[in-house]
């Protein structure tokens, strides 16, 4: 059985940077239009980059969210920090058996394997601005 890959990461750096390239302002409901989304959705998830200082929010006619920093201010990290407090990739470990030392063998590698690759991603998710991505987006749509 394979589980769904949590999709959000992706759907908000995309949506960031659209917001900055089409002037820094969109609605929930085009938003979830873009994303194929019910506007709730997006305004439950654009509320924890709200609370991490990522975005804000303005309420009445003409309001909507807008970005609170540059994109060159923006990284991967902090959207994936705002998005989920745990690892971005938890290790999957057995619990069947505790007492059983190859089960225990088996996580302490996995454990390990996934701190690492945990710490890596950080370091290069930390060292990717927004800005890359839209400069990235730009270049293609002008070989396009």
């Amino acid at each position: 059985m394979r589980m769904r890959s949590d999709g959000r990461l992706a759907r908000m750096l995309h949506v960031l940077v659209h917001m900055a390239l089409l002037g820094g302002r969109e609605t929930s409901e085009r938003i979830a239009e873009m994303l194929n989304t019910n506007p709730v959705v997006v305004r439950r998830t654009l509320g924890a980059l709200r609370a991490h200082g990522i975005v804000a929010s303005e309420g009445g006619r003409g309001g909507g969210w807008k970005l609170a920093k540059s994109l060159e201010e923006i990284t991967v990290l902090d959207v994936q920090r705002a998005l989920s407090a745990g690892p971005i990739l938890p290790a999957a470990t057995s619990s069947d058996h505790p007492s059983c030392p190859v089960e225990r063998a088996s996580n302490a590698v996995l454990v390990a394997a996934h701190a690492a690759a945990e710490a890596r991603l950080a370091e290069i998710y930390g060292a990717a601005p927004l800005s890359e991505i839209a400069r990235a987006a730009m270049e293609t749509a002008k070989g396009a």
